[in-house]
């Protein structure tokens, strides 16, 4: 069987009608406060929220608003659709670029996106290193930052092309990780970050 355009564009529209049935399933589900749900190829995950977690979230939010000013376009916890099947993603840090619009469906695009950040969360380990990976890699979003308590480092991933980064680095809490050259232009001290 041959795939053509038209055949590509119908199924990415038929994924998206049913990302948003999953989520407005979801919503009327009542999620339970403190839990953060996602949909990693087709499949719900929900995760409980951390003060580990938060405080990681909340210093790598203060420092680009300190390299961007407070009106920098910084999102926590918001749905955004990235490449593959039935991805909609809740990164727990996003940098839009500015000047970006959202969707007419109100969602922002996920190549409006120059920077995630997610913080390890021991049962959703496995997505973030895996298949949101590839999938930000896939969006070419230009800096991929993961903050993993559980052993202490941090892992940079930059120059997204085909799907892959072909730059990645690991860098231990306490030192900083040096993402100038990067569009997020600035040393993120993780000095402060907890461990778990």
């Amino acid at each position: 069987m041959t795939v053509t355009e038209t055949d590509r564009i119908e199924m990415a529209d038929s994924d998206a009608r049913s990302l948003d049935e999953m989520f407005d399933r979801l919503e009327r589900f009542q999620v339970p406060e403190g839990y953060k749900v996602e949909v990693v190829r087709g499949a719900v995950f929900m995760s409980p929220q951390r003060d580990v977690h938060w405080y990681i979230i909340r210093r790598t939010v203060r420092a680009l608003e300190d390299r961007f000013g407070m009106n920098v376009n910084v999102l926590s916890d918001v749905r955004i659709d990235f490449p593959g099947y039935m991805n909609g993603f809740c990164p727990d840090v996003v940098k839009v670029a500015q000047g970006a619009e959202k969707t007419p469906q109100g969602r922002w695009r996920c190549e409006d996106i120059e920077f995630v950040a997610e913080v390890i969360s021991r049962d959703t380990a496995a997505n973030d290193y895996g298949p949101k990976k590839t999938a930000y890699a896939t969006a070419e979003v230009p800096v991929y930052l993961i903050a993993d308590p559980y052993t202490g480092k941090c892992h940079l991933y930059t120059e997204p092309k085909d799907g892959v980064y072909h730059v990645e680095s690991a860098i231990d809490f306490g030192l900083p990780v040096d993402l100038t050259g990067t569009v997020v232009d600035l040393a993120l001290a993780t000095d402060e970050f907890p461990r778990d």
